[in-house]
């Protein structure tokens, strides 16, 4: 009942022989099929960009916040650059109905035993290739970068992939927990062996009771053995880890279950050595209901954290960022605005994937407006430091203002970004009563009648529907992407400008 997408991970090649399998025929391509993490709600966002960049068609798993879509492995590079994914893997096979004993331990018997029938080779020499091209980044960072101090890798095309490992997620785009993602409500969440949050995807809020879990584990055994597998071009064994997450509330198992035995599973296979933390292969075992792929990490920690260096208390990741611009369609010599924009996180995405328009970023709060300063600054000196000596800057201004009485003409404005107060972290739900009607006229004032439109995201949908109700004359209300933010349940609204005139000033309620 099983059907493997992974199957064809190798063009020309039977690859789901099993690790024993023929070599591939002589100047047949070697190919993957990648699975990428992504902001929930945004899958076909995502699925549209790598149509667009990579020619490729996405599947959208059942499981929210991942797609699928299969390249040439030469193609990894441009896989890395993609704007909208959080988390890469190269996928070793995915079984869309894959039927679970019900007693426990047949079950876990059941994964043991799929570890020896699965196509391990040619995902294992995507993830080698992968490797490869992470090593280059590094030695082409030594050779750039001036300071040590920095700890941002420069790949060699210059997207940013982050800061290190090891508190990478603690800092999610809202931030709302810095210990361990909220759980959505009505959902046990179970993370054990330094589980935080790996995958920079938080636990979706979409009225699944089911228990949602996501573990790391190995077996514990020190083996020592070198048959053949390398990493560095001498004979070390690889250290591994499993990280498990599942899904669903008919499993007779845990996570902690499965990708322990799993994992004792691939480490008899393979002879890799057990290792937690300092781990060369990271094997992912998705449980999602009946849907079960096993993937191999590509990314050491999200893609989301690229263009950030500072972070405030409610940062949004660069992928949401992403999928907001892109909601509204940003063309050339539009003028795009963020009037709160806290550390900048949308502007900066905005000026490094759309360089043809004006970007302005703007908030009340001097702190927010010196963290976004400072990482314009951190961007800057990024591409200062590649390889090409001459850098053209970012079009992007930063202001201190008031979001009420914005310094900015009359229907000026093509489009705006921005992550309005949630009244959680920042503000209140009692101020967002004013606040958010305040803030759609003046909005509705300086974007352009007619063909001005704006993506805002908020958590407070009550009192947002409320103040959109009394803006019904200037804004519409196109489409509306439901979005999981550090654990909250929060939306993203698509408005399109009236033609309408807005009134200068007015009172609201």
């Amino acid at each position: 009942a099983a059907r493997a997408r992974g199957a064809r991970a190798m063009a020309g090649a039977d690859a789901a022989a099993g690790p024993g399998a023929a070599p591939a025929q002589e100047g047949a391509e070697l190919s993957a099929v990648i699975g990428a993490t992504v902001p929930t709600g945004f899958e076909l966002t995502a699925a549209a960009e790598v149509q667009e960049k990579l020619g490729s068609a996405s599947s959208v798993s059942r499981d929210r916040g991942k797609i699928y879509f299969e390249v040439p492995a030469r193609s990894l590079p441009q896989v890395h650059r993609l704007r909208s994914v959080d988390n890469l893997f190269v996928v070793v096979q995915e079984f869309k109905d894959y039927q679970f004993k019900e007693k426990k331990e047949d079950a876990l018997k059941d994964l043991e035993d799929l570890v020896k029938k699965l196509p391990w080779t040619s995902p294992l020499k995507v993830w080698e290739l992968n490797n490869s091209l992470k090593k280059k980044k590094t030695k082409r960072k030594k050779h750039n970068l001036q300071s040590a101090a920095s700890k941002e890798k420069l790949p060699e095309d210059g997207e940013e992939e982050g800061t290190g490992r090891d508190d990478a997620s603690q800092q999610e785009d809202c931030a709302q927990s810095a210990a361990g993602i909220e759980p959505a409500s009505g959902q046990d969440t179970e993370k054990t062996q330094e589980a935080a949050s790996r995958n920079g995807e938080e636990e979706e809020e979409d009225g699944r009771s089911d228990a949602k879990e996501e573990v790391q584990a190995g077996s514990g055994s020190e083996t020592k053995a070198d048959d053949g597998q390398t990493s560095d071009g001498g004979a070390k064994v690889l250290k591994f880890r499993v990280t498990c997450n599942r899904a669903g509330d008919k499993h007779s198992f845990t996570s902690n279950d499965a990708a322990r035995d799993f994992g004792g599973a691939v480490q008899e296979h393979f002879q890799w050595k057990a290792d937690m933390t300092n781990f060369d292969v990271e094997v992912l075992l998705n449980i999602h209901n009946n849907e079960v792929v096993v993937g191999i990490a590509l990314t050491e920690e999200s893609l989301h954290r690229r263009n950030i260096t500072h972070f405030g208390p409610t940062t949004l990741r660069s992928t949401l960022a992403y999928g907001m611009l892109r909601l509204c369609d940003p063309q050339p010599t539009d003028i795009i605005v963020d009037p709160m924009c806290g550390t900048g996180a949308i502007p900066i995405e905005g000026a490094t994937e759309w360089p043809s328009c004006y970007h302005i970023a703007g908030d009340n709060n001097p702190q927010a407006v010196k963290r976004a300063a400072n990482n314009i600054c951190s961007l800057l000196k990024k591409n200062e430091s590649k390889e090409s000596s001459t850098s053209l800057g970012i079009p992007l201004d930063i202001i201190q203002w008031d979001i009420c009485n914005l310094p900015l003409r009359t229907g000026s404005v093509d489009i705006i970004v921005t992550d309005m107060p949630f009244g959680k972290r920042i503000g209140s739900k009692k101020k967002n009563w004013d606040l958010y009607p305040a803030c759609l006229m003046e909005m509705g004032r300086i974007c352009t009648p007619g063909t001005g439109r704006a993506a805002l995201l908020t958590q407070d949908k009550k009192c947002f529907a409320k103040a959109l109700s009394r803006m019904g004359h200037i804004w519409r209300k196109g489409q509306t992407v439901w979005v999981n933010v550090g654990g909250l349940h929060a939306a993203v609204y698509l408005l399109k400008r009236t033609w309408e005139r807005a009134e200068e000033k007015t009172s609201f309620w």
